[in-house]
């Protein structure tokens, strides 16, 4: 239940967060409206939201969602934004220079170089979402690790709680070397610092 809840925030925040990130990385005009506002609500934590959660949404597996959803977002809209301003101008330049249309750019150069810090905003994402875990479940949760670790908590059954965390920890683990792999893949042409 709860990785079924992580993947759900997971994937809204992304559908979401990758066009964000995109226009505000491409538009200097949405940048300077929309940056503001954004760095704004990531500084709330997740766990501010349970009462306005629970008093919106109720206390079903929406307002649960709703907060995966918002740790989510926000940290995968920062780290593409982020990576949109690092492309190099210099090959928009030579683009334009061979005749290249704003959106032959977009789709032939910035998406494809856009893609390393997709995958890198969705591992971020990914353990925001397992860290906000706890907190989501604590909207009157009857199953998933942390309502496990919360009624655990009520008559101080350490093993339990141990055991809670350890999960927490070892399927955040496989989930990054499952995208790890995928960005191996997927983004193998990027040029790397190794030592």
């Amino acid at each position: 239940m709860s990785t079924q809840r992580v993947l759900l925030g997971l994937v809204l925040g992304m559908i979401v967060a990758v066009p964000v990130g995109f226009l505000i990385g491409w538009y200097r005009p949405v940048r300077r409206f929309v940056d503001p506002l954004i760095n704004f609500f990531r500084a709330l934590p997740p766990i501010a939201l349970i009462p306005l959660a629970i008093v919106y949404f109720g206390i079903g597996e929406m307002a649960k969602v709703l907060i995966l959803f918002y740790a989510s977002f926000f940290s995968a809209v920062i780290v593409m934004y982020e990576g949109m301003t690092q492309i190099s101008p210099v090959y928009v330049r030579v683009a334009r220079t061979l005749g290249a249309t704003d959106m032959e750019i977009f789709l032939k150069i910035v998406v494809p170089m856009s893609v390393p810090h997709m995958l890198t905003a969705m591992r971020v994402a990914l353990g925001v979402g397992w860290a906000t875990l706890v907190a989501a479940e604590l909207v009157a949760a009857q199953q998933g690790l942390g309502a496990m670790i919360q009624n655990a908590s009520s008559f101080f059954d350490l093993r339990t709680i141990y055991l809670g965390i350890i999960c927490i920890g070892a399927i955040a683990l496989l989930m990054d070397v499952i995208l790890r792999r995928i960005s191996d893949h997927l983004a193998g042409w990027q040029e790397k610092i190794t030592r």
